[in-house]
């Protein structure tokens, strides 16, 4: 029994190191956040990078969750004879949560972990270390225009998650399933008001920094090698999809 809570008193207290270093990561790439706009050019070439570039995946994956959306939402809403309010439920739950939520996680698997498994590289081509002995901070360097092009991509990505849905739930429950067009329209357009459209952009901005930070964070300590590199990926994405979650929650409850 000692054994186990030694062990469990050591993981918290690792838990609470690496939490606590990253929020002194996250300090220095905010202090550089300003200077790092005087290179524009490398922020937009890191916004195509995690952005457009995860924008086939993110249309995909909306379109069809929207489809999806629109059968599960017409059976049920026709059992209590209100399926005319199909769209006002399928356009609240993707502004809301679907499109913040899903679009993060696809967001760390994608950008996120190509983020990571870069820097690692750098890391473990010594190329960051090259950059040290150049007098060239690589945080500022590498790590800031990476973690502002996530956070930047991000709101873009649920929104645009959010239109595909919608237009995925119209394709079935109007023209599949025979949901009225008016009905449809004039519903959601009723229901859902600026407050919802903006704790969804709440949502997507908090979780574009909570990734990108746990992605250009895990990718710069990473061990300089191939299985430390590999690890590092792994963490991006397990800790993003953790801490999306926890953070919906909190947020959740606090926008209600």
């Amino acid at each position: 029994m000692t054994a186990v809570l030694t062990d469990l008193w050591a993981s918290l207290r690792r838990g609470l190191e690496t939490l606590g270093s990253m929020a002194m990561f996250l300090g220095r790439l905010l202090a550089y956040t300003p200077g790092a706009f005087l290179r524009f050019p490398l922020i937009v070439q890191q916004v195509f990078n995690a952005g457009a570039l995860s924008l086939i995946i993110i249309m995909l994956c909306g379109l069809f969750i929207g489809m999806v959306l629109g059968l599960l939402g017409v059976d049920l809403l026709q059992r209590v004879g209100s399926e005319d309010a199909l769209g006002a439920g399928a356009a609240l739950s993707l502004v809301k949560e679907l499109g913040p939520v899903t679009t993060s996680l696809l967001f760390a698997g994608r950008a996120g972990t190509a983020l990571a498994s870069e820097i690692g590289l750098m890391r473990a081509t010594d190329q960051l270390s090259a950059m040290e002995m150049m007098a060239v901070d690589p945080v500022r360097r590498v790590c800031v225009p990476r973690f502002l092009g996530g956070v930047i991509s991000m709101p873009l990505l649920a929104v645009i998650f959010s239109a595909i849905g919608i237009y995925g739930t119209q394709l079935i429950g109007v023209q599949v399933m025979g949901v009225d067009a008016g009905s449809f329209w004039s519903q959601m357009r009723a229901a859902v008001e600026l407050d919802d459209v903006m704790e969804g952009v709440i949502k997507s901005c908090a979780f574009g920094v909570s990734c990108s930070l746990i992605a250009v964070y895990e990718g710069f300590n990473s061990m300089p090698t191939a299985e430390g590199v590999g690890r590092a990926t792994t963490r991006t994405v397990v800790i993003s999809a953790v801490a999306t979650l926890v953070l919906d929650y909190i947020l959740t409850a606090v926008m209600l």
